[in-house]
């Protein structure tokens, strides 16, 4: 019998890779970090991914520490990232079964600029569509002044709306509007835009008192006042023969009323107040202009006591004249 020699065969294990949870993220925000983990005690992670343009390196060794997470685009973007494990001894490296986990980065969505609106009480607005580089996109939006006829809050396009001002002056509302994505279950929110509906108040004129004076005399101006400031009187006569313009803006001043006829004249003066573009209810008030009587020529008269004279019956141009 001979020196016996040993002779050793070590086998390695097969090394293993525990799932990985797949993620879903914003555009900018940061991951979680991956912790791989095995059966092997001494098992080497070797990973690669897909779609470096998320902020991830192609390929690496060991655990992935958190990164902030990128996607300039209007689509999610998924990387797919495979990590094998590897086990190394006696010089002989094994390999075990490779496992894939995905990271989702979700687009930040957008909200295009809405242009201002301004109209005038009791008018419709324009409807709003709202749009955005992203599709799918939500749009929450919120009012800062239900007083218009718009809600405090909703979601979607605006419709159309009878916009109110009850006031004197211009009430402004502003709508922000924010942009939202949801894909894998997270929502990612873009950056709010806002707008404003601007409601002008209907401008009114106060009541006018009608005149009526004689042919020659001087009328009383005429002031127009209102409840809007800076309201705009403009106003017409269907009569200019009393001698005023058929149209204008602004107060009356006096003027000498002018009727060379033999019956009054009445001129109807209708004034229309405007204001930031809005034009109120027109209000009318007269003025009428009286005939100047006159008297014909009577015979004088020659009689001798005792004598009846003739009677006078006075007459005129005017119907209605009064002889004193």
């Amino acid at each position: 019998t001979g020196t016996p020699i040993t002779v050793t065969i070590s086998i390695n294990p097969t090394p293993t890779v525990n799932v990985v949870a797949n993620q879903v993220l914003c555009n900018g925000s940061s991951t979680t970090a991956v912790t791989f983990t095995g059966a092997v005690a001494g098992t080497v992670y070797n990973w690669t991914n897909t779609t470096t343009s998320i902020g991830l390196a192609a390929s690496g060794t060991g655990n992935i520490a958190s990164f902030v997470g990128v996607n300039a685009g209007t689509a999610p973007v998924v990387a797919t990232i495979t990590v094998t494990p590897s086990f190394t001894s006696g010089g002989v490296t094994c390999t075990g079964t490779p496992r894939t986990f995905t990271i989702t980065v979700n687009p930040t969505p957008t909200v295009n600029a809405v242009s201002n609106q301004v109209v005038c009480n009791r008018s419709t607005t324009t409807a709003v569509s709202f749009s955005g580089a992203v599709t799918g996109t939500v749009y929450n939006w919120t009012n800062s002044n239900t007083s218009i006829g718009l809600a405090a809050s909703g979601t979607g396009n605006i419709a159309s709306f009878a916009a109110v001002n009850t006031g004197t002056s211009p009430v402004t509302a502003t709508i922000t509007v924010t942009p939202s994505y949801t894909n894998g279950g997270v929502t990612c929110t873009g950056t709010p835009t806002s707008y404003t509906i601007t409601v002008n108040p209907t401008p009114t004129v106060n009541t006018v008192a009608n005149q009526a004076v004689c042919n020659g005399s001087n009328t009383t101006a005429v002031t127009f006042s209102g409840a809007v400031t800076g309201t705009v009187y403009s106003w017409t006569n269907n009569t200019p023969s009393i001698g005023l313009a058929a149209s204008g803006t602004g107060d009356i001043a006096s003027f000498t009323a002018v009727n060379t006829g033999t019956t009054p004249v009445v001129a109807t003066i209708t004034v229309t107040p405007s204001a930031n573009g809005c034009s109120g209810t027109p209000r009318t008030f007269t003025i009428t202009v009286n005939p100047t009587p006159t008297v014909n020529v009577v015979a004088n008269q020659v009689v001798c006591n005792r004598s009846n004279t003739t009677a006078v019956a006075f007459t005129g141009a005017v119907t209605g004249t009064v002889y004193n």
